[in-house]
């Protein structure tokens, strides 16, 4: 018998994984009845899992490993007392990488010269560079953090901004001063781009709200790649038609955006499709975490990320 059972969705993973000894992998879509009445490690697919945790309500289950960093809504669905991990140490390059593509196409003119390129026309404009900016970064978590490291050669001046006010030291290892959200308001009339990567909560559902965006000077930029409602849709659509602001989005509210939202026609707005964790770089990460977790398991150690659950 094995010593341990893992569950696995059907999107790669088991390749990834290759032979873990002692372990009896499953594939289980959290759809229809449990493969097994004892499943000590559930991972659910990485879309659409949140209804489905309510499958784990017959089933025991030692921890279920998320395959995102976001688990908002996930509480309405997952059967009380189960121990629950999210995914961070994998998308947190991936989705930097993704916010600093963004602002550089923002800044320099990126989708226009492509549309111009399609039309095969030659079309000469200056744009603000990213250099000499200064940038508000709205939350100073892992993904925050990744994007001022990747920051750190673009002469850039960054202020940052978390839930609480705290000293702490940056990737360069410096000590630096992270704002509380009291000083949002004043933050905010201070920044020419503003990277949003805090968590949806109900202290950062509409946090940019229209009052919020009224503070931003004009033409900033707002780069969101945490959750869609952390901003106020309405009134960032308002601030783009007027041609106040500029926006680069990897999430929005509503998601998917439908065809006929009007932020796809609001000037000077660059639409990714939630992809900023959803790179070549999360399969191996994944694997990797899940190997680790095993690990944890068999010695009797907590798991790592454990945000709900026991022990959480």
């Amino acid at each position: 018998m094995p010593e341990l059972v893992v569950s696995l969705p059907a999107e790669g993973l088991r390749e990834a994984l290759g032979e873990v000894p002692g372990v009896e992998f499953i594939e289980w879509e959290l759809e229809g009845p449990a493969p097994r009445a004892r499943i000590d490690i559930v991972v659910p697919p990485y879309w659409g899992g949140n209804r489905r945790l309510a499958q784990l309500a017959e089933v025991e289950v030692g921890l279920v490993q998320w395959q995102s960093i976001g688990y908002n809504g996930v509480e309405k669905h997952l059967p009380e007392g189960i121990p629950f991990a999210n995914a961070t140490t994998v998308h947190e390059t991936s989705t930097a990488e993704l916010a600093l593509g963004l602002a550089l196409a923002a800044q320099r003119g990126i989708p226009e010269f492509v549309r111009a390129g399609d039309a095969h026309r030659w079309q000469l404009r200056s744009f603000p560079s990213l250099a000499d900016r200064r940038v508000l970064l709205v939350g100073y978590g892992g993904v925050a953090r990744a994007i001022e490291a990747r920051l750190a050669g673009f002469e850039v001046e960054i202020t940052r901004l978390a839930r609480t006010f705290r000293e702490t030291t940056n990737p360069a290892g410096e000590t630096v001063h992270v704002h509380g959200l009291d000083e949002l308001h004043a933050r905010l009339a201070a920044a020419e781009i503003v990277f949003l990567a805090v968590p949806l909560t109900g202290d950062t559902r509409g946090l940019l709200d229209g009052e919020a965006l009224a503070q931003l000077p004009d033409g900033a930029l707002v780069v969101n790649v945490a959750r869609g409602p952390v901003v106020d849709t309405d009134a960032l659509v308002a601030e783009l038609r007027a041609g106040r602001l500029r926006a680069a989005l990897d999430v929005t509210d509503p998601e998917p955006l439908p065809e006929d939202h009007p932020l796809w026609d609001c000037p000077n707005t660059l639409v990714s499709p939630h992809v900023g964790g959803d790179s070549s770089a999360m399969l191996p990460r994944m694997a990797a975490l899940i190997r680790r977790q095993i690990d944890r398991m068999r010695a009797g150690e907590t798991p790592e990320n454990l945000v709900l659950g026991a022990e959480a």
